[in-house]
């Protein structure tokens, strides 16, 4: 596979991925418990979280995303992509949201900037 310079890297984002440490909750759709985990990073297409549970690719979530100055949270579901230990009983999970909702998602991310050419 040919690599790409910077040059003719093209970004494809419409919205960034944002640093993004807030807490949430999680329904593992295999065992009906709710988890309560921090964010690591959040865009229109997934969420990075940091949990004490090894959770398996292709887990099912369901995820409870606090919104400022709201009462109800924003909820969607969600696929555990993948997962990767970072200590013990720590992991850095991967989660793949299951539809495109930038109505939702616009309480947490930022569109991104194009950079003009000098």
């Amino acid at each position: 596979m040919k690599k790409r310079n910077k040059e003719e890297f093209q970004e494809r984002r419409i919205f960034e991925r944002t640093s993004s440490k807030i807490s949430i909750r999680f329904l593992d759709l295999h065992t009906h418990k709710w988890i309560s985990v921090k964010t690591q990073n959040i865009s229109v297409r997934g969420i990075g979280l940091i949990t004490d549970k090894d959770l398996s690719p292709h887990t099912p979530l369901e995820l409870q995303l606090p919104i400022p100055n709201r009462v109800e949270p924003y909820c969607t579901k969600g696929e555990v992509i993948w997962s990767s230990k970072i200590a013990p009983n720590r992991y850095r999970v991967g989660v793949c949201l299951e539809r495109l909702d930038l109505a939702g998602m616009c309480h947490f991310v930022k569109p991104v900037k194009k950079k003009t050419r000098a």
